[in-house]
């Protein structure tokens, strides 16, 4: 089933979206349905699949690269690999255990998370204009970086898994970018089936995997216990005191073990809070930490495996499994940031920041689990152009990291600004976050910042891609709307007008959608003023759209006479859930005979579809490249003909050109 989702606010015809509503106090966002019939256990290893595949594989990597940074001078030191695990430790602690799941998975939009989630949160509380546009910004910014950690992701991910496998044979080699671009296509091609499907392949993946990190990390701790006393966070205060600029320097490799953190909240629409915490606390937090303990004591005992520290936790006969396994919980890596990229997308959407994009629901149980065709092939084009361009994971390793800490910085902003101003937080609340959140992911970041040169461009080029599009579309959409208000003109004028002038009327029964019963369809106005007769029966229809997975048939219409007398014209709003069907004739005949007006045959409805054609003409409004950049978007959005399942041999478009 195939939803378009509509800018607030854009006056696309018979279409409306509720706006969202800041709770008065953090909550959690409602179990998903499936988990209220005992699915609990489902969705949490559903959550293991898909959420935590970013964060989960993290360990091949983030030590390697720790004591492989050039000129940074980490050595294998008891000091050097006990503040390094220190500072490993108390990362994750912060930002992902503490920040993410305890804190910032507590707002939500009806469901939905991503840093869009608290723009829209704020949008309706905020009174101060300035406070608004720049809490707006900030999530324009901070979704604009998690685009470019979409791209990069899966990218790499795929490219490191498949040249792990060709480590054993280097003639392999030449073989890296087929097989990856032949994994990708895959990647990409069964998201249509949506995440459920996609979560019930990977999850028993990742469940082994996660089991065979604790696994390989137990007997080096045994071995080693003094590693657990990088427990304490002394060792990475005291490696930050004695050695700050290569503590520093560090830190932007330590930021690899919290990539996909931003990830959990982007994808909690699709699994909701509670499922994604019970993931995490009871099995991907301690099979993560219990493996960087190993891995550190493991080096603390023979200081030449910072070569590989992964690989050789295993011994020598499981090497090619454990390669086999590392490759597919890579290519599962992919999958949070590209269902996080959906979520992103269609909250872009409602917050009036993209144009109408066509919508699947691919869960009759979630309504956080969609597919958006679109961004699905815009994410793997760009995918496939990063690896042609690079060519290999390390070359992409160095853009890597200055997306996501953007991305978490910029969320703690909101956060705060939330907290402070919505749920009235106490000051010591809001100085205690800022200085131990805020202060890590503040250096997290400077220290990403040393890498634009050597790569660090490529996300930042992504997001002001992504700026550029969405503030394009904004402050076209706005001018645009205006527009269209000030042509629609009010409804009760026309009507009024239709009587003064004694149009003649004559028989059938005609349908507008409509996005408001205020203004006047401009398919009703176009209709009156070259035809000149009005059909006997009227009807004007708006579409709402709940956030429920279905309205009962009963409750589904809401029928205004708008109190014009025996005019014959009725407003009829659809109220459907989000695996429901935005079928317009399907949801009218549920009117049919519910008042005088509608005492009619569905199957003698004519649909009137009001469309404006915009024209770039370059007024000082906008400058002309944003013009042609915004009638492109526009002309580009979904087809709505299609999304409201109208006959086509009984719809008639109408509308009006409109120079921007």
């Amino acid at each position: 089933m195939t939803n378009a989702e509509m800018p607030v606010g854009a006056a696309e015809p018979g279409s409306g979206t509720p706006a969202a509503t800041a709770p008065t106090g953090p909550t959690d966002a409602p179990e998903p349905h499936g988990s209220h019939r005992g699915g609990a256990t489902a969705l949490a290893l559903g959550a293991l699949g898909v959420v935590f595949g970013d964060i989960g594989t993290s360990p091949l990597y983030a030590l390697q690269t720790v004591f492989s940074i050039d000129h940074n001078d980490v050595q294998p030191t008891p000091a050097d690999v006990l503040g390094v695990v220190s500072m490993v430790f108390w990362s994750i602690a912060v930002i992902v255990s503490v920040k993410y799941v305890a804190l910032i998975m507590r707002a939500d939009n009806e469901g939905e998370g991503g840093i869009l989630a608290l723009v829209a949160l704020l949008r309706d509380r905020l009174g101060d204009p300035r406070r608004l546009a720049a809490a707006t910004l900030l999530g324009i910014l901070g979704a604009a970086l998690f685009y470019g950690d979409s791209v990069i992701t899966p990218a790499i991910s795929v490219m490191s898994a498949v040249e792990g496998v060709v480590v054993s044979d280097p003639a392999l080699v030449r073989l890296v970018l087929p097989v990856s671009v032949v994994i990708l296509t895959v990647l990409f091609t069964v998201q249509r089936w949506g995440t459920g499907a996609v979560s019930r392949a990977f999850a028993p993946v990742m469940v082994l995997w996660f089991g065979v990190l604790a696994l390989l990390g137990v007997p080096q701790i045994v071995q080693n216990p003094t590693v657990l006393r990088a427990l304490s966070p002394t060792y990475a205060l005291t490696f930050a005191v004695h050695r700050p600029f290569v503590a520093f320097i560090a830190l932007g490799a330590v930021v690899l073990t919290i990539t996909g953190a931003e990830a959990l909240y982007a994808d909690m629409g699709h699994f909701g809070p509670h499922a994604i915490r019970r993931a995490w606390y009871l099995v991907v937090f301690p099979a993560l930490v219990i493996n960087y303990f190993g891995q550190g004591a493991m080096i603390l005992r023979d200081p030449s495996t910072t070569a590989n520290p992964f690989f050789r936790l295993a011994p020598t006969w499981a090497t090619l499994p454990l390669v086999v396994l590392a490759t597919l919980a890579t290519v599962i890596a992919s999958q949070a940031v590209i269902s996080g990229a959906y979520s992103v997308s269609r909250q872009a959407v409602r917050l009036g920041l993209f144009p109408r994009l066509a919508v699947r629901h691919t869960s009759k149980e979630e309504g956080g689990q969609i597919y958006v065709p679109s961004i699905n092939w815009i994410l793997f084009f760009g995918v496939l152009v990063l690896i042609a361009v690079f060519r290999s994971s390390g070359r992409l390793a160095t853009a890597y990291g200055l997306a996501v800490t953007g991305t978490l910085f910029l969320t703690s902003l909101l956060y705060l600004l939330l907290a402070k101003r919505v749920w009235h937080w106490a000051l010591w609340k809001v100085v205690a976050y800022s200085v131990v959140v805020g202060g890590l992911e503040v250096l997290f970041f400077g220290a990403n910042l040393l890498k634009i040169v050597s790569g660090g461009w490529l996300p930042l080029l992504i997001a002001a891609i992504v700026v550029t599009l969405m503030t394009t579309w904004r402050k076209g959409a706005a001018t645009l709307t205006a527009q269209r208000t000030r042509l629609e003109g009010p409804l009760d004028e026309f009507i009024a007008m239709v009587r003064e002038k004694d149009v003649q009327r004559v028989p059938g029964f005609a349908v507008f959608p409509h996005p408001n019963k205020t203004t006047t369809p401009l398919a009703l106005r176009s209709h009156v003023t070259f035809n000149r007769v009005l059909h006997q029966h009227v009807a004007i229809v708006q579409i709402v759209n709940e956030n429920v997975p279905h309205i009962r048939h009963v409750d589904r219409v809401e029928i205004d006479g708008l109190g014009y007398g025996d005019d014959g014209i009725v407003h009829v709003t659809i109220h459907v859930g989000f695996n429901d069907s935005q079928d317009i004739p399907r949801g009218l005949a549920l009117a049919i005979g519910k008042s005088p007006e509608l005492d009619v045959d569905i199957a003698d409805a004519h649909y009137f579809l009001s469309v404006l054609t915009v024209h770039a003409t370059g007024a000082p409004r906008m400058t002309g490249w944003r013009e042609r950049l915004f009638v492109w978007m526009a002309h580009n959005a979904a087809n709505r003909t299609e999304v409201f399942h109208l006959p086509p041999e009984r719809t008639v478009v109408m509308g009006a050109n409109l120079e921007l």
